[in-house]
């Protein structure tokens, strides 16, 4: 068997999904919502949350996708603006920084891991930002947006959140042509936090992939997000990929249970189910906290070379980790993002 270490210096790592932007932008409620005192600095290694660029660095990280994700007291009337200030603050930490860039497709990853340096794929999450515009939605797309989850947990004008219980609707009128102009421009759609009524409607029109950016497996455990065996199966018909997430509650139902070998179960899961090209990382850092001494998955991205060992000692082949660490994700973005 490979050095786990050697490997996973080796391979493309795609993580689909952290909600840094909001930890670092420090603006106002942003730092509420996190119980955070100040400004997180990008650039230096810390202590507190999970993600920085040395961090990512010494967690072998090739492109890190950061949401977008807008407050529930920005919906709807601020969403559009809230967006805006979160992508200027994104859009600094490039202007900063050498070896940090933003990638819109697959080769912009492939020449950040031949360079060393560190890319980031922008999504949106909350479909609430494009304002019942697909004008909006467009401009987005030239500002370097490559994927949007249509709602978060809330009933917007596109879907169902998970977290709406009485209507049990599918997508709107607008929704389904805002999906179709994804599809059109080359980007994702993500369904991580959609209803499974809008799942299925999402996944009746849907002519492209689409992805599951940090959910887990509801036969595993049984949080709402998680998705059903028919919802994974589904998905990879179509040719998605399903970020696994590290946040403890969707790797297990008893905080007890929650480790790294667990969330592994979930990869063996999709994998037993949908096959080894549909399952990826969705980590949903900085997205979530434990209290001291809670058990957790990892204690933040340094730790990914764990995974790898982890997952070869199941008896994965260096493809099939190569697959899990990123190839599937940038098998998806070469389809979609061009």
């Amino acid at each position: 068997m490979r050095d786990a270490l050697g490997l996973h210096r080796d391979s493309i790592i795609v993580d689909g999904h952290c909600d840094t932007l909001l930890q670092i932008c420090g603006t106002g409620p942003a730092q509420g919502y996190y119980g955070g005192s100040g400004r997180r600095n990008f650039f230096e290694k810390s202590e507190s949350g999970h993600i920085d660029l040395p961090r990512l660095k010494e967690g072998g990280v090739t492109c890190q996708v950061m949401a977008l994700y807008i407050e529930p007291q920005y919906k709807p009337a601020r969403a559009a603006r809230r967006t805006l200030e979160l992508l200027d603050a994104f859009y600094g930490l490039v202007d900063e920084s050498d070896d940090f860039k933003l990638a819109t497709r697959a080769s912009d990853i492939t020449t950040a891991k031949a360079k060393g340096e560190v890319s980031a794929l922008l999504s949106i999450e909350g479909g609430e930002a494009v304002e019942g515009s697909l004008s909006l939605l467009r401009s987005f797309y030239r500002l370097g947006v490559r994927a949007m989850g249509l709602t978060w947990n809330q009933r917007n004008d596109i879907a169902d959140g998970v977290g709406e219980r009485s209507s049990r609707s599918g997508l709107t009128d607008f929704g389904i042509s805002l999906v179709k102009e994804m599809e059109r421009l080359g980007m994702l759609v993500d369904v991580s936090h959609l209803s499974e009524s809008s799942f299925w409607a999402l996944d009746a029109v849907a002519e492209r992939p689409y992805i599951a950016s940090h959910s887990n497996c509801r036969q595993l455990a049984s949080h709402p997000r998680n998705l059903t065996d028919r919802q994974i199966e589904a998905l990879a018909r179509k040719g998605g990929v399903i970020g696994v997430v590290f946040a403890p509650g969707f790797v297990d139902d008893k905080k007890e249970n929650v480790s790294l070998s667990r969330l592994c179960d979930h990869i063996d899961h999709i994998k037993k189910v949908a096959g080894i090209d549909h399952v990826g990382l969705g980590s949903d850092f900085d997205g979530f906290t434990v209290t001291p001494g809670q058990p957790q998955v990892l204690k933040d991205v340094s730790e990914l070379p764990r995974l790898t060992e982890e997952l070869l000692a199941r008896g994965y082949t260096e493809e099939e980790v190569r697959k899990v660490l990123g190839e599937n994700w940038l098998r998806v973005y070469r389809e979609v993002l061009g």
